[in-house]
């Protein structure tokens, strides 16, 4: 018996597309096993829903499944799938031509990106010839599912390809690629197992390699969460995020508007960049009907949700979109919304139902929520009521948050106090504190040199002003009632002796402050450095100063205003010292001055000061 075999010339734009295929598709050879396995599974999808309603289906007994196997000997790598199968018409339908519209638009787009050397191989629809990669040639066997003989398509990718009947095949499609010399190693099982457990490990079906299952996980995000245990979860989990541990929170949802989304997402335990082990990637990784298309996506979610891990499943993305698209891709910036949203959003309802649980979450992940304030202005809203901080009325070593801060506020209060410092005791000892103490004004605390950045970015929280402690234009409800009840007590100094002091030490202290203001908030200590500017907090000039220093630029800062209480003893009898002995006053203040700067966490010159500080007490000492 004799086969018809026909010989037939690809269309011309396919001619170009195989040329770009063959000799300018070399950067990511290993997706053209995806490729080819994504097409196995589209046409297993398509039978299984053609014979739903079938009533005679041609080789009913064969298992749905793609099996690949490979010769080392001969270099032959082999795909077969038993689904739909193709006619000799689709053959030459589907493989010799583009069914693309805008055929030529779409090669010049690609031969563009091929100059570029970018990673092009499931990103324009190559799909199929994405084998020419690896293949020197290329045969496909198939058989259509409605029963008709089968045939084989073979071509080497020169121009041409042949067309030869085939019969006693099963349904479905066979794909053998004849391996090139530099692909041999696509003829080695852990190489294509490695493959297949990267980009294709979620596919629906079976894909068997030499005759074992690897796909043996399964694609959790689509299924309904109460069919999951808790264990598949966890294995899961372990699985997309390379852990051993069991994950803190998982989110599993799925939406239909305005996309349709499958996400499966876990915060880990451990924050590693905590145990320097440098900044970590996305850990989130990008699916398009199961098949992997962007491995650890930047693009995905913000930069300040890296520590998350899971996979996120769109069908409305395309399967061929590039990663240079992605970035620009409109439908992936919506994507990212959602997602992100959804997950502040579940933040938010954990933190209501478990404070505790949230707390632990928040000491090992909150840097990130941080950082997002400050970078993603168009999530600071809902970040902001995520922000956990120590209080005036906390708990030492429980954090609150800014809703709580609210709810605790007097009526007349317009403003969110918080004042910066190494640690919870430092700011309580310090000066900031004092007349806040005294109203009965809670005042967050920020321990961390970020926190400052944090709120100055968030710079209000439902309608109230955020504000440092150590701003000069800070008014404290009640404060000024203080002031004026205490005159007439042992208000100090009196007016004349108040200006005639001021305006000598602002003489003085001139080349380092910018100016010196009788404080309204002072209780007991005698100075404090404040903020001329109210966007400048002590802890961010400490950031800059430090880093001045490192760079070798010296300790200079911005002049500062320093605030007197002149009701105390010290600056009283300074008042007097500088009558008496003006040169020794002169120390003395500048003493003063040091002092508060070291109060406010700011530098000073340790070798001016440390002498200054000795020759006042040898003087206290003589006297």
């Amino acid at each position: 018996m004799t086969t018809k075999t026909t010989t037939h010339e690809f269309q011309s734009e396919t001619k170009k597309l195989l040329d770009i295929v063959i000799h300018s598709l070399y950067t990511e050879r290993d997706v053209f096993i995806r490729e080819l396995i994504s097409n196995a599974a589209d046409a297993l999808e398509k039978f299984r829903h053609e014979s739903i309603t079938a009533n005679d289906v041609f080789d009913a007994h064969v298992p749905l499944e793609i099996n690949i196997s490979l010769d080392d000997k001969k270099h032959t790598l082999t795909i077969t799938d038993t689904g739909i199968g193709m006619s000799r018409h689709e053959l030459e339908a589907n493989l010799g031509t583009i069914a693309h519209s805008g055929s030529n638009t779409f090669l010049s787009q690609l031969a563009e990106a091929a100059k570029k050397d970018v990673n092009l191989i499931g990103q324009f629809g190559v799909g199929f010839y994405a084998a020419f990669m690896a293949g020197s040639r290329v045969l496909v066997q198939s058989r259509s599912w409605d029963g008709s003989e089968g045939h084989e398509w073979a071509s080497d990718g020169a121009g041409t390809f042949t067309i030869t009947e085939m019969p006693g095949l099963h349904r479905g499609t066979r794909i053998i690629v004849e391996l090139k010399e530099d692909a041999h190693d696509y003829a080695q099982k852990w190489k294509v197992e490695s493959i297949i457990k990267q980009y294709s490990a979620f596919v629906p079906f079976p894909i068997k390699l030499e005759g074992e299952t690897v796909n043996t996980v399964q694609a959790l995000w689509t299924r309904n969460k109460s069919e999951i245990t808790d264990q598949e979860y966890t294995d899961f989990y372990k699985f997309v995020g390379n852990a051993i541990d069991e994950p803190m929170y998982r989110l599993h949802f799925s939406a239909d508007a305005p996309l349709a989304i499958n996400a499966l997402l876990f915060v880990p335990k451990e924050n590693l960049e905590i145990f320097g082990f440098g900044r970590m990637d996305s850990g989130v990784n990008l699916y398009c009907q199961r098949i992997l298309i962007d491995q650890h996506s930047e693009n995905i979610l913000p930069e300040w949700l890296r520590f998350l891990k899971g996979v996120v499943d769109s069908e409305d993305l395309p399967l061929n979109i590039s990663r240079q698209a992605l970035q620009d891709n409109a439908l992936v910036g919506k994507l990212r919304r959602v997602i992100t949203k959804k997950f502040l959003k579940f933040l938010e309802e954990e933190a209501a139902r478990d404070a505790e649980s949230y707390l632990t979450f928040w000491k090992t992940f909150g840097i990130f929520l941080k950082e997002g304030v400050t970078s993603s202005y168009e999530h600071q809203k809902d970040l902001g009521k995520l922000l956990r901080f120590e209080s005036s009325k906390s708990e030492a070593g429980k954090p609150v948050g800014l809703a709580d801060y609210l709810l605790r506020m007097s009526p007349d209060q317009q403003e969110i106090y918080f004042i910066n410092g190494p640690s919870r005791a430092a700011i309580e000892a310090g000066p900031y504190v004092e007349m806040f103490r005294k109203k009965d004004v809670e005042i967050i605390y920020t321990m961390e040199p970020i926190d400052d950045f944090v709120l100055n970015h968030l710079g209000e929280f439902e309608g109230k002003k955020l504000v440092s402690a150590d701003r000069a234009d800070l008014t404290i409800p009640g404060a000024e009632e203080e002031k004026k009840g205490a005159e007439g007590q042992d208000a100090g100094l009196d007016s004349t002796a108040t200006e005639g002091l001021v305006a000598w030490m602002k003489t003085v202290l001139a080349d380092i402050v910018q100016d010196v203001i009788v404080s309204k908030r002072l209780v007991d200590a005698p100075a404090m450095i404040v903020n001329p500017d109210g966007h400048m907090t002590s802890s961010m000039q400490r950031v800059l100063a430090a880093s001045r220093f490192e760079k070798g630029l010296g300790m200079e800062t911005m002049k500062k205003n320093l605030e007197i209480n002149v009701r105390n003893p010290l600056i009283v009898r300074l008042a007097e010292l500088r009558q008496a002995d003006e040169e020794f006053a002169v120390d003395v203040a500048r003493q003063i001055y040091d002092n508060a700067m070291i109060q406010a966490g700011l530098i000073v010159d340790p070798l001016v000061m440390v002498e200054r500080n000795y020759k006042i007490l040898n003087r206290a000492v003589r006297d």
